[in-house]
């Protein structure tokens, strides 16, 4: 099993190329060092406050700050920079994700600004460029709990299931030299029973996806290539058809990806914009198996999804990881266990986890990251687990909107927002295989509208629709969470799937929570916690199967603060319980599956 690596403070944090879904060769990081100031007002501080290591929030220990950013307060961020190297064309500066609300000046020129703190953006900065010495500013301002935004698990008061807020830059910032009309957007999507790609590209300007062509390759080599039109405008389109000697299907056990380049040309010879993106080729659905139980399928065939929770926190850097390596390590290890899925939980991650996940073959069930205003607990967690049987199914419409959180049109407008940039954002990631719009009533409303919507925008994917409770009836999954009750299972018109379980609670010696210990139910050594997963997994899980239960997701991957129910501690140094019983567990559950299922 590999090493966690070492934590540390590089100068230069998380170099690699920040979007390898939409490459190119100019990259030029501006990650590092840069001044900040925390103030009451908008304005540019007399004086900075110190340095702050980016992409790093303050609130983190990695950013040197460790201050928490308030509501009303402004977080203030400056550094200067030189172009990126050549000559000509755009120079495009790039957020990978900043929390929540900010507004960028370049050598005193307003260039943007941007609401939303778990998406990308990107302002041409050409026009406020010097030739050499230039100066970036950034001023950011985060509600965190008191606006409706969303925010997931961040609280300005931590504790239990809930974590320290981060604000302000948390992914890769970066420049970038282009063409005067460059490819913007690039759609690629594949067509599993076609057999093919459809790759469709968006210009800055009129004329530029004139001869549109594109390149497939598979281990190297060139399987399919084609032209658009000489007569595309701004944008253009392409569908390359895949040969049957090289159509490879996309699984856990088998992560093809094929290579895609694609250009526009300029005058029929030198190539005008030049990127490079990969695709897979897979179908998800939902079929009856050989007792006509209906089962997830992946590319006709059912398969048991086997995953954990995934919160996306560390100790030194809360949302933002302390390296690449470290994203591998604990993917890897994840997937040599023998899981295939995680559900990324209330949180987006940048480009590369996701990346990770459709080369190595983990499948992702993505929340949208929940927001709103503030929960009542009392109502949405409290009381809705102990009646769980008699409020599962509790309408989410206009009479409940003010006990889940939705009460004005402002909110829920900025949810429809929010939703539909998480899949124009992830929808190129073949790891991706369901969308999870609502989870346990945070923010919930008209949960069946929501699922209109992603059929709408994605009809590739499985829906999630209401993740625990509330659940309107609707979607591909009957999708509960269990920590206290019995499990039974039965055959329905939805696939079930136990969506959360678990959370056995061991506070492992050298890695105590912060403040009070937080699961649900506490072992005492991990001699006792293996054999309470054991027993969970064998006696309560697997059982079930053979009612339908087809997707699994224990809780969870790792501790994060006071939550102490991973099976990695909180630094990823350690494993909780025996990987050899996690790993026997696994494969006795993939064992009953097949026999029932095939």
């Amino acid at each position: 099993m590999p090493q966690a690596p070492k934590s540390s403070r590089p100068q230069h944090p998380l170099p690699e190329y920040p979007r390898p879904a939409l490459r190119r060769d100019s990259f030029e990081s501006l990650n590092g060092m840069w001044q900040y100031a925390i103030t009451k007002s908008a304005k540019l501080p007399p004086q900075w406050d110190g340095d702050i290591l980016v992409p790093y929030s303050p609130e983190t220990k990695a950013s040197g700050v460790g201050r928490t950013l308030r509501p009303g307060e402004w977080l203030h961020y400056h550094r200067s920079f030189a172009p990126p190297a050549g000559e000509g064309g755009r120079v495009l500066l790039h957020f990978g994700a900043v929390d929540h609300a900010c507004a960028v000046q370049v050598n005193g020129h307003l260039v943007g600004g941007h609401r939303g703190g778990y998406w990308p953006f990107t302002f041409d900065i050409t026009d406020a460029l010097n030739a050499d010495h230039n100066r970036l500013w950034v001023a950011v301002q985060d509600p965190t709990g008191t606006g409706h935004q969303a925010r997931g698990k961040q609280t300005l008061k931590p504790g239990g299931m809930f974590y320290p807020a981060q604000s302000g830059i948390w992914q890769t910032v970066w420049l970038e030299r282009v063409p005067d009309n460059y490819i913007e957007t690039l759609t690629v999507t594949p067509d599993y029973d076609a057999r093919t790609v459809t790759v469709k590209a968006h210009t800055a300007q009129p004329g530029g996806a004139a001869n549109l062509w594109a390149v497939v390759r598979a281990g190297g080599v060139t399987i399919a290539e084609d032209w658009g039109s000489d007569e595309a405008g701004q944008d253009g389109e392409v569908t390359l058809t895949i040969p049957e000697e090289h159509f490879f299907p996309w699984s856990p056990a088998s992560p093809f990806l094929y290579d895609l380049t694609v250009g526009t040309t300029q005058g029929g010879e030198e190539s005008f914009d030049t990127v490079h993106s990969y695709f897979a080729l897979r179908k998800w659905s939902c079929e009856p198996d050989k007792k006509g139980i209906l089962r997830f399928c992946l590319n006709g065939e059912p398969i048991l999804l086997n995953g954990l929770l995934d919160q996306g926190y560390w100790p030194e850097g809360l949302y933002t990881p302390p390296s690449d390596a470290a994203v591998v390590h604990e993917l890897q290890t994840v997937k040599e266990l023998g899981f295939n899925l995680l559900r990324k939980h209330a949180k987006i991650e940048p480009q590369r986890w996701y990346y990770h996940c459709d080369k190595l073959g983990l499948i992702v069930w993505q929340d949208m990251v929940n927001g709103g205003e503030p929960y009542k607990l009392w109502f949405v967690t409290y009381l809705t687990n102990v009646f769980q049987p008699l409020l599962r199914h509790l309408p989410d419409g206009a009479a409940l909107r003010g006990l889940l959180s939705r009460r004005s049109e402002a909110s829920r407008e900025t949810y429809r927002r929010e939703l539909e940039a998480t899949v124009e954002a992830l929808r190129g990631h073949p790891c991706i295989g369901c969308w999870v719009p609502f989870n346990e009533g945070w923010g919930q409303f008209d949960a069946a509208k929501a699922v209109e919507a992603l059929r709408a925008l994605d009809p590739s994917r499985l829906v999630d629709e209401a993740s625990g409770w509330y659940d309107q009836g609707g979607g591909d999954v009957d999708s509960r969470h269990n920590y206290f009750y019995p499990l039974r299972v039965r055959p329905g018109r939805r696939v079930a799937a136990l969506s959360e379980y678990g959370g056995i609670a061991w506070p492992m010696p050298g890695h105590e929570p912060p403040r009070r210990t937080y699961g649900y139910g506490t072992a005492k050594s991990r001699a006792e916690l293996t054999e309470r997963y054991q027993k969970l997994q064998r006696d309560t899980v697997l059982p079930q199967l053979k009612n339908g239960l087809s997707a699994l997701v224990y809780t969870q991957v790792s501790d994060v603060e006071d939550e102490v129910n991973g099976l990695f501690t909180y630094d990823r140094a350690a494993l909780k319980p025996d990987p050899a019983a996690v790993r026997d567990v696994n494969e006795a559950l993939e064992a009953e599956f097949e026999r029932l299922t095939r």
